[in-house]
């Protein structure tokens, strides 16, 4: 991270914190967006918030996708990422933040309080990166205007990211120039990777356990243009795109491994498209039971 800020120096960029809420200058400098462009108010932003210092579990992105449910990465619902930490562990109930765009805007007006967290059931079955996903129930449907919106998840059939040249847009907090405090929230615009190229890269890499082993409910984009890339605690962003064939906008992925940081040369994400079964079923309030039943109850009407 030290070396990647370094570099960053050198190229006028610079990189995001683990600011504390309130901005205590003894806050711990890490994980966030190197570079990004200040980003108007995004409605489905949401602050995943654990602890102000990293050590403690930070904060991390989320996105609204209903008036009761926010997405983010399971991993922002534990103060210890590994896998060896987070088995058998239950996840902790954090606070989430609507409509801000900047850290000092996280007060308890702002907070919306949580009802449960529901982890994927296969969340970090074999590595750290694994269906690194979970649903956060609000207590009270938050009332949607033009600064707290849901975002869309694809339909059937919608997957953008499987086109060529596809860009799509991340949003985080971090610093502004020349290391001076700055918590607007900032955005990227980046292109979608080559899923074999992502793929072989970290394959390469197979024996840290730091890296994920890209599979196929994951996709990667590159760092933008200007050479800006995501950094840790961005996890839980959703990338979103824009379908020009009908101007449908929607969320193609949530943001899992986020160590870029001008360094590595792709971030990966959740393929949400290959999750929508199981997002759709939490949001159904469906048990392990319920597809039984259905079909069961399908089968008697149907003889």
């Amino acid at each position: 991270m030290w070396f990647s800020l370094a570099v960053l120096l050198i190229s006028s960029y610079v990189c995001l914190t683990d600011a504390q809420i309130g901005h205590k200058p003894e806050s711990l400098r890490s994980r966030r967006m190197i570079g990004g462009t200040l980003a108007p108010p995004i409605p489905w932003q949401a602050m995943v918030y654990l602890n102000d210092s990293i050590q403690e579990g930070g904060f991390g992105g989320g996105a609204l996708i209903s008036d009761r449910w926010v997405l983010t990465a399971g991993r922002n619902l534990f103060v210890r990422k590994g896998r060896e930490d987070t088995q058998g562990k239950e996840p902790m109930i954090p606070k989430v933040f609507l409509g801000i765009t900047r850290f000092g805007q996280a007060t308890p007006s702002k907070e919306v309080a949580v009802e449960k967290v529901v982890l994927h059931p296969g969340f970090q079955n074999l590595s750290e990166w694994d269906n690194d996903l979970a649903l956060i129930q609000l207590k009270e449907p938050v009332p949607l205007n033009k600064n707290v919106m849901s975002i869309p998840l694809p339909e059937r059939g919608q997957d953008l990211i499987e086109t060529a040249g596809v860009r799509g847009v991340i949003t985080g907090w971090g610093w502004g120039t020349i290391l001076t405090t700055a918590t607007p929230l900032k955005h990227f615009v980046v292109p979608v990777a080559s899923h074999s190229s992502c793929k072989a890269k970290y394959k390469q890499r197979s024996l840290q356990r730091s890296v994920p082993t890209v599979d196929e409910k994951m996709f990667c984009t590159e760092a933008s243009e200007h050479i800006g890339n995501i950094c840790l605690t961005d996890a839980g962003g959703a990338l979103v795109v824009h379908d020009p064939k009908d101007d449908s906008v929607y969320a193609a992925g949530i943001l899992t491994y986020d160590r870029d940081c001008g360094v590595d040369k792709y971030a990966v994400y959740m393929k949400l498209s290959a999750y929508l079964p199981w997002i759709n079923g939490v949001l159904r309030g469906d048990c392990e039971k319920s597809d039984g039943f259905r079909a069961r109850l399908m089968s008697k009407m149907l003889s």
